[in-house]
């Protein structure tokens, strides 16, 4: 730490000025300073630095020995994660070497440094202003750079070393409170470590150092605590989702790397506990199943008790996290289950689990989630891969569709040729044998997670027909059904079948009576469409169209809503937003008829790929978003695909969520598809309405260069990434127009700010197609049919060069580039400062070419930030 000894006072007096800057905005010139004023040490590893390859969205630790003892990529498990610590340095060494990390257009620096210019009797103003000059140089050359300054850590004197560091803890706080007050000032983050590192007395905890000014490895875990959640770009507290009914946070911290043991005493536990204690290996966090533990232990307990809860109770738990323990109660293994998810949750770092203490139960009693694999196979693996998720954020019923006009992929040992690739229209030769359905049943019911299936009948049957040579309805055809219902209730142990129903003529009306007395005199319950149907009250209704008025007024009748659940007619923002609003059920929590949701996966379309499922369809964004609506309740009245005027509540309330949502893909969706980006903080001037009397290539004054926005004043401000000007299934779904008319044109206009002259990538759409409908291609040179254009800084951003312009709207032919979610984002050169956005709006009639092509008045425009 000592190698300025041998030097003058006056080469720290040259070392601290090395800037020359009339005012605060003057260019600012650096000093490079002589190569004799820094030690070997200095030298060697500031030259080891300027040698290593340059890469992207570094994110840099800068300091002196504190930062250089850490194996800083490891700690936080992720290369982009740079060492540039140097023993000894002081301020103006950091200055002297940051064209080094300049060069790098890192994406973050982490700073630590001062207190060796403190052991030196350097005064406090003296180390800010250094401090406050590398924040001004970083800012100028390297202005997209996010600087987090980090006070200095305390120091204490009890190991009697390094005394003159030791004996300025008072200049530590001093120095510490000025660079928090002038954070804003000189744009960078201020990050208060010195608060969580001070005992009782204020000095560094015993415990984190071995000589009162270095760290040992417990103190290195937790600083990593405290910046994780900068380094990540993640809220400060864990972002649970679903979010708990209660939950309150409290002082201090469980360490992970000390507990060694679970605690479980109640054989009937041991399975979750195995759930927990694999999970936590694979943090690699080493613990051992135990019946007892010693009082001293630090551990973890699971344990079955009585925990209180309005509804649901089985599904219940509470979870204690204190500073020396932590102690998960629940009323069955189930809720243990859930709170185990929640716990992994909070371990987020691997190091610390803040303390908490949480009460949850769910609202709805049925929260699902549906994929059809009859129309587009999908493998096991894939299939499993989304249960994993509905398991982690507490879905808990998998609605499995296998059969379907396009392919019947459910083996069947008595009728073999269901499953002969010649009935099959796509995907040809792919199923589910026997051993596989029963693995995912298995699999669900690892995860408490009930697989219900759903063999459609007598409607979506083509491949039945085609493949058995009658149909359904008729005497032999429902003499097979039942053979089959009979193999199936025999085969596989399911509480529950879906016998689908919807959208077919019942041309036989004892087929379903029939197939439904069967079905239940075999021991499985019945759940059918509605619309569908003529069932009897018995079977659970699946709402995908009614009202519900019918249905829940009948107290006979248990139901499910999947009304405008259904994500492949959504656009991946919109999805978010309209199921962020829902009210499940039209109830803000669920009762004995009303038992929940099942959010919904039907890809129509042919796809080229399984992957293709999960990109053009908002599958994970959704499925998160309705998993916190259906655990917590709540929602508002009526559709609706807008956030809300800004600063509403209802703004807000979507802002904090999608904050914890983004909190989630940035954590656990690295290497899996999750096409969504924020769009809460992205604000629209509405102007309008303009008649363009069917005209709608027709200008008006916003387009007109004479147009001062700031003298104007909008119709509305609208929030969001995707604006729905007015939603296709209008009126049951609201957009951004209260009361839309027929041949207008409106204009949106926004500012977005550019921290410097940069390209930049959009996602930028104007018709989303839907992926179950035989929609038609963009026509070339066109965003869509409805002439919409945008402007960027006055320039006009061209379409995409289309992949099949003006193809008439096929099933069988895959989408490739229709949708801004999975086709290039836009690249658009921004310049420093605020940049003008503008979207022109023109609509005609509001009725469709045809079903199949609906007028989707809406845009999207919101940048990509990964």
């Amino acid at each position: 730490m000592d190698y300025f000894k041998k030097h003058s006072w006056l080469h720290f007096v040259k070392i601290i000025m090395l800037f020359v800057a009339a005012n605060t905005n003057s260019q600012i010139k650096k000093t490079t300073l002589p190569d004799s004023l820094f030690s070997t040490y200095y030298h060697q590893r500031a030259s080891h630095f300027r040698t290593l390859p340059i890469t992207k969205d570094d994110i840099v630790f800068l300091g002196n020995s504190i930062s250089d003892g850490a194996e800083w990529s490891e700690l936080f498990a992720d290369n982009r994660v740079k060492n540039r610590g140097i023993s000894g340095d002081i301020s103006a060494g950091v200055l002297n070497r940051i064209d080094e990390i300049i060069i790098r257009k890192p994406a973050k620096v982490f700073l630590l440094i001062g207190v060796n210019d403190l052991s030196r009797s350097t005064g406090t103003d003296s180390i800010f202003k250094n401090i406050t000059k590398i924040a001004s140089y970083l800012k100028q050359e390297s202005p997209s750079t996010k600087l987090y300054v980090q006070s200095i850590l305390p120091v204490n004197d009890v190991y009697k070393k390094f005394g003159s560091h030791t004996s300025k803890g008072e200049q530590i706080r001093q120095l510490n409170a000025n660079l928090k007050k002038n954070a804003v000032a000189y744009h960078y983050t201020y990050i208060d470590l010195h608060t969580s590192f001070c005992d009782a007395n204020g000095k560094l905890i015993k415990g984190f150092t071995n000589d009162g000014l270095h760290l040992k490895g417990d103190g290195y875990l937790l600083w990593k605590h405290l910046v994780y959640p900068y380094v990540f770009d993640l809220e400060s507290k864990p972002s649970l989702l679903p979010k708990p009914q209660q939950l309150k946070w409290n002082a201090g911290a469980f360490p992970l790397s000390v507990a060694t043991t679970i605690l479980v005493d109640n054989p009937a536990l041991v399975k979750d506990a195995l759930v927990l204690k694999n999970a936590m290996e694979q943090k690699g966090l080493n613990v051992k199943l135990a019946d007892k533990v010693s009082d001293a232990a630090n551990y973890i307990q699971l344990r079955l008790g009585n925990v209180s809860a309005p509804q649901n109770q089985s599904e219940a738990y509470h979870l204690e996290t204190a500073t020396d323990k932590i102690v998960l109660t629940a009323n069955t293994s189930q809720g243990i289950f859930n709170g185990i998810q929640t716990l992994l949750q909070l371990m987020r770092d691997n190091v610390f689990v803040d303390a908490s203490e949480i009460t949850d139960w769910p609202a709805f009693a049925w929260r699902g989630f549906m994929v059809d694999v009859g129309r587009n196979y999908q493998s096991v693996k894939l299939l499993k891969q989304q249960i994993d998720v509905m398991a982690g954020y507490k879905l808990n019923i998998f609605h499995f569709h296998p059969t379907e006009d396009i392919a019947w992929r459910l083996q069947s040992k008595l009728y073999p040729q269901l499953t002969d690739p010649e009935y099959m229209l796509r995907d040809k030769g792919e199923y589910y044998t026997e051993s596989d359905l029963k693995e995912l049943i298995k699999y669900c019911k690892d995860r408490y997670i009930t697989l219900v299936p759903e063999i459609d009948m007598p409607g979506h049957s083509g491949a039945f027909k085609r493949a058995m040579g009658v149909d359904m309805q008729s005497d032999a055809g429902l003499e097979i059904v039942k053979n089959i219902i009979k193999e199936f209730c025999t085969t596989y142990d399911v509480p529950y079948l879906h016998l689908g129903a919807d959208e077919v003529k019942i041309t036989n009306q004892k087929f379903l009576p029939e197939v439904i007395a069967l079905t239940e005199s075999l021991g499985k319950k019945v759940i059918g469409w509605e619309p569908g149907g003529n069932f009897s009250d018995g079977v659970i209704r699946q709402l995908w169209m009614e009202g519900a008025t019918k249905v829940s007024k009948n107290k006979n009748i248990k139901y499910l809503d999947s009304r405008h659940l259904y994500l492949n007619h959504m656009d991946p923002l919109e999805s978010v937003v309209t199921i962020f609003n829902r009210q499940i059920c039209n109830l803000t929590e669920g009762n004995e008829n009303a038992l929940g949701g099942i959010v919904c996966v039907w890809n129509d379309r042919a796809v080229a790929n399984e992957e293709d499922v999960m990109t053009m369809n908002p599958v994970y964004p959704g499925m998160l978003t309705f998993a916190e609506r259906s655990w917590q309740g709540g929602g508002n009245a009526g559709w609706t695909a807008t956030i809300g005027q800004p600063e509403t509540e209802r703004a807000k309330a979507f802002m904090e969520f999608e904050n914890r949502l983004l909190d989630q893909k940035q954590h656990y969706f690295k290497a899996m598809p999750f096409n969504y980006v924020r769009q809460a903080n992205l604000v629209w001037d509405i102007y309008g309405p303009f008649d363009n009397k069917g005209d709608l290539t027709k200008a008006f004054a916003p387009e007109k260069a004479k147009f001062n926005a700031s003298k104007e004043k909008p119709m509305y401000k609208a929030t969001g990434g995707t604006l729905v000007m007015r939603h296709w299934w209008a009126p049951q779904i609201s957009g951004v127009i209260e009361e839309p008319k027929e041949n207008t044109t409106w204009y949106a206009q926004t500012q977005i700010w550019s921290d410097e002259d940069k390209q930049q990538e959009f996602w930028i759409g104007f018709n989303n197609l839907s992926r179950s409908m035989n929609t038609d291609s963009p026509n070339a040179g066109t965003w869509n049919n409805l002439k919409s254009l945008v402007w960027v800084n006055n320039g006009l951003v061209s379409p995409p060069v289309w992949k099949h312009t003006n193809q008439k709207g096929n099933l069988e032919i895959p989408l490739i580039d229709e949708g801004y979610e999975f086709r290039e984002p836009t690249k658009i050169t921004l310049k420093k400062g605020w940049n003008t956005v503008k979207v022109k709006l023109p609509v005609g009639s509001f009725k469709g070419l045809n079903w199949q092509n609906p007028v989707k008045w809406m845009f999207t425009f919101v940048e990509v930030i990964e």
